[in-house]
């Protein structure tokens, strides 16, 4: 009996029929590997008056502040996922209450979904991906060892919105085109 071989499929770049930009095209089949942006969830998480926070352990920004927020996985809901991300990064378990935004930052290709939530059980610490959590109050977040430009939108935005039961969910701040 002949062994059985297969074949690796050839992609190359070109614009294919009906489109108008290049894309990594199957020379055997036709199939288009579409590239699409990446998914961010997370959340402002509080305990009545205190936010989540957790010190990154890995890059980027490592040492810095940010949000309980990661990549969302496959075959996963976003709310589902900022729960997981809150869960990884500071073993909290948390309870959704809305969007507070959806950013887009082009230069990474990303668009992060962050949302409102209060923590169901006080007991939380380090997940792999943090060297340490903690619960700040207003006046007790580092501002200027925070992570990134969208972790201050969000903090910023979820302070306009803390004592709102309800409110339309934001997006970059004005002048913030998550290009720079």
């Amino acid at each position: 009996m002949p062994e059985t071989q297969t074949r690796t499929p050839s992609f190359e770049s070109r614009i294919p029929e009906g489109d108008n930009r290049p894309r990594q095209v199957c020379n055997d089949c036709g199939f288009v590997a579409y590239e699409n942006p990446k998914v961010v969830v997370g959340a402002v998480v509080t305990s009545g008056d205190l936010i989540l926070l957790c010190r990154r352990a890995i890059n980027p920004r490592k040492g810095f502040w940010t949000l309980p927020a990661g990549f969302m996985e496959l075959n996963e809901s976003a709310e589902a996922g900022a729960m997981r991300e809150a869960f990884e990064e500071a073993n909290a378990k948390i309870a959704i209450d809305q969007l507070l935004g959806a950013y887009t930052i082009p230069r990474l290709s990303q668009v992060q979904l962050i949302y409102r939530a209060k923590l169901v059980d006080p007991a939380i610490s380090a997940g792999p991906e943090s060297l340490e959590v903690g619960l700040f109050t207003w006046d007790q977040i580092p501002w200027d060892e925070l992570a990134f430009p969208s972790v201050h939108w969000a903090l910023t935005q979820f302070n306009e919105t803390r004592h709102l039961a309800q409110f339309p969910a934001f997006s970059n701040p004005p002048g913030e085109t998550g290009d720079h």
